[in-house]
């Protein structure tokens, strides 16, 4: 039995083709476009500035919120609030631009195509990889994580992508051997790629609902020029409304608590693991901008804390953040979520092991 193309369904899936195209286009274009505005050519004349000085230029981030220790107030959130949003601000459009563009103009075959892999630990790499450009925080990559789920993209990947942003960020790691030791970035190299890889593996094999979506499980692809425009502004328009406040509320009630919990040094005096442990989850709860994680450890080293300590702090705060996490955990599932978090942590033990060892 022979099967009959009309010309109508050649002409329907010709339109799809060049729509699918130029959503790419459009999408390619936003995302590299953003990424030299908001971080390609910041960190070159930020590398630049660290190969000549070798000191990183800027206090820690936690010291607008109050002195290390010191009780909460609604003035140190307010300050520490909008420090932030002025270091994450271009990111942070950036990636709700581009968590738009992925949700509503790339074809959904094509994004399952670069980022589906047979297994778990194939998913990790091609998300880890995918991720390396980017280069941003954890929260600013949140909604971009977000938008690969919406599209259908598998959640091992988006995972090893949202963790990879931080962790790995060759701009990071450049500033790290600038300013500081090579233990420091062999042991961020490391962990964090163990990290990375094995949260997707996690988060791939552990609950049923985290599934690849098959192309026919999915909305449709724009078919018109105009459901193209209007998908994006759509989307968009969601980020705008529900993720940029609850960004913002989130941030602040953060920075309501952020001087009280910086306080690392004072939880360095009690030595044993349980203390690093409370360093790793503070760390994980805490935000900051890229980078943001280096002034902290030189500070912190440099007033007699220990290497494990900064060990923890060098995966854990970077990694995730309150934020962040809830942000994502309504796509990821909030047990899968929990779990990488968990991971993360340990990550932060392993590294605090491993940096004591290499110093």
């Amino acid at each position: 039995m022979s099967i009959t193309v009309t010309p109508v369904e050649t002409t329907d899936r010709s339109r799809a083709r060049v729509l699918g195209w130029v959503g790419l286009g459009i999408t390619l274009a936003i995302l590299v476009g953003g990424l030299l505005w908001a971080k390609w050519l910041p960190y070159e004349a930020k590398t630049q500035t660290l190969a000549e000085t070798g000191v990183w230029n800027g206090a820690a981030i936690f010291g607008s919120a109050g002195e290390p220790g010191s009780a909460s107030s609604l003035r140190g959130a307010i300050d520490f609030t909008v420090v932030y949003l002025k270091a994450v601000w271009k990111a942070a459009l950036v990636a709700l631009l581009v968590a738009a563009a992925l949700e509503s103009l790339v074809p959904r075959r094509w994004l399952l195509r670069v980022l589906s892999r047979k297994t778990s630990w194939g998913q990790g790499i091609s998300g880890a990889l995918l991720a390396l450009p980017s280069m941003m925080c954890t929260c600013c990559t949140a909604p971009v994580a977000i938008g690969l789920r919406r599209s259908g993209a598998p959640a091992g990947a988006t995972m090893a992508y949202w963790l990879a942003n931080p962790l790995l960020n060759p701009a990071v790691l450049v500033f790290l051997a600038l300013t500081m030791s090579w233990p420091f970035v062999t042991t961020r190299v490391a962990v964090g790629i163990l990290v990375v890889l094995i949260a997707a593996v996690l988060v791939s094999r552990t609950f049923s609902t985290v599934t690849v979506q098959t192309p026919e499980a999915l909305p449709a692809d724009p078919q018109h020029w105009g459901e193209l425009v209007t998908r994006f502004g759509r989307a968009l328009g969601r980020y705008l409304v529900v993720i940029v406040p609850e960004y913002v509320i989130l941030v602040l009630l953060v920075g309501l608590f952020a001087g009280w919990l910086s306080d690392f040094a004072g939880l360095a005096d009690h030595a044993g693991l349980f203390s690093l442990l409370i360093v790793g989850l503070i760390g994980a709860a805490l935000v900051i901008p890229t980078g943001g994680e280096i002034p902290v450890i030189v500070g912190l080293t440099a007033a007699g804390a220990s290497y494990g300590v900064a060990g923890v702090l060098l995966i854990t705060l970077p990694a995730l953040s309150i934020p962040s996490i809830i942000m994502v955990a309504r796509h990821f599932g909030t047990k899968q979520t929990l779990l990488v978090t968990g991971w993360v942590v340990i990550g932060g033990l392993v590294a605090a092991a491993l940096l004591t060892a290499l110093v």
